[in-house]
């Protein structure tokens, strides 16, 4: 009877084990959605004799564009502060920029790294691997190498640079020869640019735009976790790994449009909340919520300590809340402080309070004491569907 029980027992823990082993790894949860946005931006190749292209810009207008990232105080980022940030990792500002340059053209050595070294901005040249060394207009991999020490950081662009009508000419080939396609454009261009660089590769770009299902796959099980399209927008965190928007920037003058777009953000709950000195988090005294806090609730309580103040005129303290005006708020001697309960709904994506006083025996006001905070739209607007328990 022991033995049958044994028996059982290590036949229950083998099917157990056995079970866990074939059941799928749960799925990671997605990053929270900070409503920070992201413009990549795409370039290939430049030149100030060249015809100018698509593909193809002036270094002079390159400049300028450059200029107009630092004029309008967006944020060049790394490649890592992008993975990072995409995976929940990382906070980085809201109006980023990440500059990327597809194929290795020499002039991104010769033309705009010299340009890109000057602003002190970081980039990323994504590279196919069948253009490296190959004399001509192609870089040298001293070239690359010398970049890399000064911002460049590097991704895979394929092994040959398959534009759309190749993709489809393999994908009539049947399932296993556009997988094995894949394999080797995804495969082994990361592995060549591991070995010759010694960077890790885990970021790709479409040659051509073009993009299939199949790409994803082997894309995960070789390692890659983002993943480059042409199609303009902004990043979010919310956006698909596998298909992140790029804005391809031309070289012709009928398209400085893109490069407009790519670099003007609409005011969102972050970019309005963090405009101005209203959003100054080394406050003078403690306020809840805290300045730029997202607070989960529509109806909050906000106070403003001023234990701190010296010489206050408690009578003369004002409270005032955007849409709202001066406010009835109360003051408690005993902890110096001054609360108000917001009795209307907040329906904006934020809301600025300030506070000011009078010192005894002063006939004007001091400055306003102002500051902001983000209302988390999604949680507050939750319905609830369910009353409380005791």
């Amino acid at each position: 009877m022991i033995f049958i029980k044994t028996l059982i027992t290590a036949l229950t823990v083998l099917v157990t084990s056995i079970a866990q082993a074939q059941s799928p790894a749960p799925t990671p949860e997605a990053p929270e959605e900070d409503h920070v946005r992201v413009a990549v931006l795409g370039y290939h190749d430049f030149s100030s004799t060249r015809k100018v292209r698509e593909m193809l810009i002036r270094p002079s207008k390159f400049r300028s564009q450059m200029q107009a990232i630092k004029d309008l105080k967006l944020n060049v980022i790394t490649l890592e502060d992008f993975t990072l940030w995409k995976q929940g990792k990382k906070s980085i500002p809201d109006k980023s920029v990440l500059i990327t340059i597809d194929d290795g053209w020499k002039s991104v050595y010769t033309d705009a790294y010299p340009i890109l070294k000057e602003f002190g901005y970081p980039f990323t040249v994504y590279l196919y691997t069948n253009y490296i060394d190959r004399g001509g207009s192609s870089m040298t991999s001293e070239m690359i190498k010398e970049m890399m020490q000064n911002g460049c950081t590097i991704g895979s662009h394929s092994v040959s640079h398959p534009m759309p009508s190749k993709i489809r000419q393999h994908q009539r080939l049947g399932d296993e020869a556009y997988k094995q396609f894949i394999d080797i454009e995804f495969g082994e261009s990361k592995k060549i640019l591991e070995s010759t660089f010694g960077q890790a590769i885990d970021t790709y770009v479409y040659p051509g735009g073009l993009h299939t299902p199949e790409m994803y796959e082997t894309a995960a099980i070789l390692g890659y976790k983002h993943l480059f399209t042409v199609k303009p927008g902004k990043v979010t965190r919310k956006n698909d790994d596998n298909i992140i928007p790029r804005y391809v920037i031309l070289g012709e003058d009928k398209h400085d449009y893109i490069f407009k777009h790519a670099t003007t953000f609409p005011a969102n709950a972050i970019s309005r909340s963090t405009s101005g000195a209203v959003f100054k988090k080394d406050m003078p005294h403690q306020v809840f919520p805290t300045a730029g806090e997202k607070i989960k609730t529509r109806m909050p309580i906000i106070t403003a300590d001023l234990s701190k103040v010296e010489n206050l005129d408690e009578s003369s303290i004002i409270m005032r809340i955007a849409g709202f005006g001066k406010v009835p708020a109360t003051y408690e001697p005993e902890t110096k402080t001054i609360k108000w309960k917001v009795n209307r709904r907040l329906r904006t994506s934020h809301c600025t309070a300030s506070v000011q006083w009078k010192f005894i025996d002063d006939k004007s006001y001091q400055p306003a004491m102002e500051w902001t905070f983000v209302i988390d739209k999604e949680a507050a607007y939750t319905p609830k569907t369910a009353p409380a328990l005791p």
